[in-house]
């Protein structure tokens, strides 16, 4: 099974929005299903077969997620990032602000699915390949 290590080294790789279908492919290959990641500490729990899991522990310090979904907003930060405009941590913080409150890798699907603080599906996309 996967490590954290193994993703990390493979996120490493990533400096903006435009570098993650090859970070789904580099996932695809470790064997990883899916994975939520947690706005608000950047925390991620990754899942495999048979149940398998393993969680990164946060990434930076705690920020405030809104208690009110603004999808418009999300929707425009989030093509600024996939265009390469933004890095990581900035659309985390655009997230926050926009009341994201976790994301939803499904590699099995290809979607990714964002959610605000309540659960509630925000956005659902297809991930390119």
């Amino acid at each position: 099974m996967f490590t954290i290590e193994q993703i990390k080294e493979a996120h490493g790789k990533v400096k903006s929005g435009a570098d993650f279908p090859n970070y789904i492919q580099d996932l695809i290959i470790l064997g990883v299903k899916g994975y939520d990641t947690y706005v608000h500490d950047g925390s991620t729990v990754y899942y495999g077969l048979n149940n398998y899991t393993a969680t990164a522990e946060e990434k930076y310090p705690e920020i405030k997620v809104a208690d009110s979904p603004n999808k418009e907003l999300f929707i425009e930060n989030l093509v600024k990032h996939q265009h390469g405009e933004t890095d990581y941590m900035t659309f985390c913080n655009h997230c926050a602000q926009a009341g994201i409150a976790k994301w939803r890798v499904d590699i099995i699907e290809m979607t990714c699915t964002y959610f605000d603080k309540s659960e509630h599906e925000i956005l659902i996309e297809k991930i390119p390949v």
